[in-house]
């Protein structure tokens, strides 16, 4: 089974909601509340994804972290790499450092790159933006318009 580790699925959602204001400075406690993810594991997700170009970090009294860029200028595979490293099925297609003793032999290296290929351009055709309009869409199916938020709410409309 290929899967996402779940600090990886936390920072899309992290991401996600820091995308739904844009421009929105949030601390790891403001995350925590939006999300209901603990504190420290939010801000441990944080931490990492500040050390990528889309998301900044600042210090002080009004402090906290911030989008670099549009959500929809952000694709998943950016975020996924961010926390995970380089998208690949193998460690034969992500030049890793691990050792594989038929590698040069191996019939399945072209198959699997092809795979890996078509992984990382649908991880990078999906953007934040496209995830949020996702998300909202599937809260309002299950409650309604209502549900939203106000400031989701002018957004949707």
């Amino acid at each position: 089974m290929i899967k996402l580790s779940k600090m990886t699925d936390y920072g899309v959602v992290i991401m996600s909601e820091m995308a739904r204001l844009p421009g929105r400075t949030m601390t790891a406690p403001d995350v925590s509340l939006h999300t209901g993810l603990p504190v420290p594991t939010a801000a441990k997700i944080l931490r990492i994804l500040a050390k990528s170009p889309f998301l900044t970090s600042h210090r002080g009294a009004h402090g906290g972290y911030q989008l670099t860029y549009a959500p929809e200028d952000i694709s998943i595979a950016e975020i996924v790499r961010a926390m995970e490293g380089p998208v690949a099925v193998t460690s034969c297609v992500d030049d890793s450092v691990e050792d594989c003793s038929v590698q040069s032999c191996c019939p399945m290296r072209g198959g699997w790159e092809k795979i890996n290929r078509a992984l990382n351009t649908a991880l990078e055709d999906v953007t934040l933006a496209d995830m949020c309009d996702d998300t909202k869409n599937v809260m309002t199916e299950r409650r309604g318009p209502e549900s939203l938020s106000p400031a989701s709410q002018l957004q949707a409309e």
